[in-house]
């Protein structure tokens, strides 16, 4: 190794970087530590599903996150970040859009009441 990737490589370790990248994967385990020394049940109020799906639900974020990490590093930053604004924006639109259409609803409905 060259002098300056000896460097470069020093660098990185020495800040987190290491950690960093598998920050996920030790959160995970600590996670599944707790739950395995706590013996942690799901609630009995939780639905049947919930509790099927309980054991396995942080593997499948961790998957899922995964997958979209690798995805969103894979594209081009101006397109992800464009992704992301869109995403952004057409929440508030849409939430905006159905609650004024749920007053105009209302509203055609309490017009239609007769107060006598």
């Amino acid at each position: 190794m060259r002098r300056s990737e000896a460097d470069h490589h020093d660098q990185n370790y020495s800040s987190g970087r290491m950690v960093d990248e598998n920050m996920i994967v030790l959160r995970k385990r600590i996670h599944e530590t707790k739950m395995i020394e706590r013996n942690y049940e799901p609630p009995s109020e939780w639905m049947d599903w919930e509790k099927k799906y309980y054991t396995s639900y942080d593997s499948m974020i961790c998957e899922v996150m995964g997958f979209l990490q690798s995805h969103l590093m894979d594209t081009r930053p101006s397109l992800a970040l464009g992704m992301i604004a869109l995403v952004g924006l057409s929440v508030p639109t849409s939430t905006f859009l159905v609650m004024s259409q749920l007053m105009e609803l209302t509203k055609g409905v309490l017009a239609g009441i007769n107060i006598s």
